[in-house]
């Protein structure tokens, strides 16, 4: 007798590390052996007990037409209760959705709590979503609530309100009602509800909870199908949290309490976890940005309000997206631009002088030269007091890998940069950087108590990245298949991520299985490398995305660096301060996109093929070369639709928006191949013998990352441009021998861009250690 999935679930029930049912529990992956290991907990546990703690500490801040509105954290947990109230007296039933869509603010924050104290399952939504969309997840979760900001988002509801089997209810946070309908509430209509509502029967439902029970949702849009709906559970929260504040540097009171900005979308889980979750862990105090710099998008808020809202609040722990980066970097070089001879020589002193201390202190050379104090002074720290962030000890970057040359850029300035890797099915966060744990380029190491696996590795010894531990997602929701695929019998999930550890376990992400682009001969190739390549050499380039699926060659779209409306998020069609100066030294007189457009100017086109040509230069085989390319008529932007929300690229959407200039590349290229030539890739000089057996040193990994010309210069190798090695982790089959020499590596590490210039200087210090 053939068995239905969801019998076999629940025939499995609390042996097995997931489900597909909403109302499902699974198997914690509790480390038995560990006495300091945090005990499961549940959301509404840990919001208690830090208003147990911390009562009087302020906990939430919204700035509304130049006022403060503040919320004690025992004022949360009495708002949150207050909430959760209403919403049983709107009949929220248990395991049914409260989707939550809107700008980041204390109401979206006691929402979220108060529909998981509810029974119910916090739904974080896109601002951006569509009505269909909205519909899909709103059948699929059988959400009984949706808690929008303004009347724009309640008229997506509204559009579709008669497909909304299980809606009950929808209320509005922001903005007063525009139109009076059933079942449509201001948020103190809303609150004014839970007087009907006891507290024993609150407290009833609270108990009935468990950590290894599902509370919240979240979900990613594809290019094709549905979207697929995620879920957590308690544990996954409040163990994802705890582990992220113990590896990390965040205070805690008495010893002082840490500031957040909140302005990034809520939406995204990792941005939920650090904003949110952590803030709460801490007891920290998290502060939003004023309704006026949302303008509906997901992109984050304008950046005028948000450096305002920096200088006025002095943050302790800033997250960046990349956009966000490139802005803050653009203007601080153009403002160099513009300072006297002298000021400026100081400036490019005392940046020099950062970058090779940073660089030392990432190899535990952890005291600075006595001059480092007034490079900090004079330039340093009043930068950092110009962004609003003199008390910032911690910056983190979100999304897409950030390049080399900024994150130098910033190192440069003292502003470490740590990266984070996680994926919304690892609760947002698997690896973070920290002072402690820092390497270039590198996503960091794995949360305590998790573990990371490379399977399949090829020669280059690159491999599919599995993951492990009690941030986990619980499966997709309704989605057997899918789910029994991504998380094996072990508990082990399979991320479709392609990269390695290196001997100290620092992860390096190198591209995706989804992106690889298999050319008409066979071959599979991983586009990221060609692409960071590509941005390495044509510094001009924002974006580059590699395409040739079924052709027989590759091809590329490229953006420029354009100035964006702070406001919208929207791209300009004026080129930046950076691609400015760079037309400038070339002698072009370019300052708009459309100048160089279509081969308009000359000396910009021959650039970027200069360019083009170095890159394919590094390249390991002919297929790995781009042979054709075209300029985009814009840049790329999460309003455009190419970006996601915290800017990583949309790989599937951009080639079918570009669909047509594609075609046009593969057109061009079967009508006139390129002529078959000898591979450039060859070792010349005196070489080293990098990956022979003794080196130490990982051939395969040099191989694959573009190191093709190697040089002796006195007692040190100097590599190719946009080159890098490393080494092939403990226990994976590393051929250096014992007693021979170490190799480190100075001023970087491998990971989503190679750097320009690596050199790797030969300890002979014995064997153990790594980079």
């Amino acid at each position: 007798m053939m068995l239905s999935r969801a019998h076999v679930e629940r025939r499995t029930r609390g042996r097995i590390y997931w489900t597909t049912q909403c109302e499902g529990e699974v198997r914690l992956r509790l480390n038995k052996d560990d006495e300091e290991e945090e005990k499961p907990v549940t959301v509404h546990d840990m919001v208690l007990g830090t208003a147990t703690k911390f009562g009087s500490q302020l906990a939430l801040c919204s700035k509304y037409k130049d006022r403060w509105h503040l919320f004690s954290y025992i004022e949360l947990y009495e708002e949150c209760r207050r909430v959760a109230k209403a919403f049983l007296q709107l009949g929220l039933q248990r395991f049914h959705g409260v989707g939550i869509m809107g700008s980041n603010s204390a109401e979206w924050v006691i929402a979220s709590i108060a529909s998981i104290m509810a029974g119910g399952i916090s739904v974080a939504m896109l601002s951006s979503s569509s009505s269909k969309v909205c519909q899909l997840i709103a059948e699929t979760t059988k959400m009984n609530v949706f808690v929008v900001d303004n009347n724009k988002q309640l008229q997506k509801i509204n559009q579709i309100l008669g497909s909304l089997t299980y809606l009950k209810a929808i209320v509005q946070y922001k903005e007063e009602l525009k139109t009076t309908q059933a079942n449509l509430y201001s948020w103190q209509q809303f609150l004014d509800l839970a007087d009907s509502v006891s507290e024993d029967r609150l407290d009833h439902t609270i108990d009935r909870q468990k950590p290894n029970q599902c509370c919240a949702l979240v979900y990613n849009l594809g290019t094709t199908g549905p979207p697929k709906l995620m879920m957590l559970s308690h544990d996954n929260i409040t163990w994802t949290t705890a582990a992220t504040v113990q590896s990390l540097c965040y205070k805690c009171p008495p010893e002082g309490q840490e500031i957040l900005v909140s302005y990034l979308p809520l939406s995204i889980i990792s941005v939920q976890i650090l904003d949110m979750w952590v803030a709460i862990a801490v007891a920290g105090t998290l502060y939003f940005a004023p309704p006026e710099a949302g303008k509906d998008t997901d992109s984050p808020p304008g950046a005028g309000f948000l450096f305002e809202l920096l200088r006025e609040v002095k943050p302790t722990t800033f997250y960046g997206v990349p956009w966000i980066w490139d802005l803050i970097r653009d203007n601080l070089k153009t403002s160099q631009l513009e300072l006297g001879r002298f000021r400026r020589k100081v400036n490019d002193w005392a940046m020099k002088l950062g970058l090779r201390t940073n660089q030392r202190r990432m190899f535990g050379q952890v005291h600075p030269p006595l001059c480092f104090g007034v490079a900090k002074k004079l330039i340093f720290d009043p930068v950092k007091k110009f962004l609003g962030l003199s008390r910032c000890e911690q910056f983190f970057n979100l999304g897409m890998g950030l390049p080399r040359t900024t994150l130098d850029f910033f190192l440069s300035l003292n502003i470490s940069i740590f990266e984070l890797y996680g994926l919304s099915e690892c609760t947002g966060i698997h690896t973070v950087s920290s002072h402690q744990a820092f390497r270039l380029l590198s996503c960091g190491k794995a949360l305590l108590n998790t573990n990371t696996k490379v399977e399949e590795e090829n020669e280059e010894g690159i491999g599919n990245i599995c993951v492990w531990g009690r941030h986990i997602f619980m499966g997709y929701l309704n989605d057997f298949e899918s789910t029994r695929q991504r998380i094996d019998s072990q508990g082990w999930m399979h991320t479709m991520d392609m990269g390695f550890l290196d001997s100290d376990k620092f992860l390096y992400i190198l591209g995706s299985t989804k992106d690889m682009i298999t050319l008409s001969s066979g071959e599979a190739i991983n586009p990221n490398p060609i692409e960071e390549r590509v941005k390495n050499h044509i510094p001009i380039v924002h974006y580059v995305v590699v395409v040739g699926q079924d052709h027989p060659f590759l091809s590329a779209l490229l953006t420029l660096k354009c100035q964006v409306n702070w406001e919208t998020g929207e791209p300009r069609t004026t080129l930046t301060n950076e691609v400015v100066a760079v037309c400038r030294s070339l002698k072009s007189q370019a300052t708009w996109l459309s100048d160089v457009l279509e081969g308009r100017d000359p000396i910009v086109d021959n650039f970027i093929k200069q360019g083009m040509e170095a890159a394919n230069e590094e390249a390991p085989s002919e297929s790995y070369k781009v042979l054709k390319w075209v300029v985009l008529d814009t840049d790329f932007s999460v309003c455009g639709g190419e970006l996601g929300a915290t800017t990583k690229l949309k790989r599937g959407t951009v080639t079918k928006m570009y669909k047509e200039e594609i075609q046009k590349l593969a057109v061009i290229l079967l009508a006139h191949p390129p002529a078959p030539h000898p591979c450039p890739c060859m070792v010349s000089g005196d070489t080293l013998g990098l990956g022979a057996p003794g080196s130490g040193v990982n051939g395969g990994a040099v191989r694959a990352l573009g190191i093709h010309t190697l040089r002796a210069r006195g007692s040190r190798v100097v590599l190719g441009a946009g080159s890098t090695a490393q080494r092939r982790p403990r226990g994976a089959g590393s051929s250096r021998a014992p007693g021979s020499p170490r190799w480190a590596l100075e001023g970087g590490g491998v990971g989503r861009e190679p750097p320009q210039k690596v050199q790797l200087a030969m300890r002979a210090k014995g064997g153990g250690g790594g980079l």
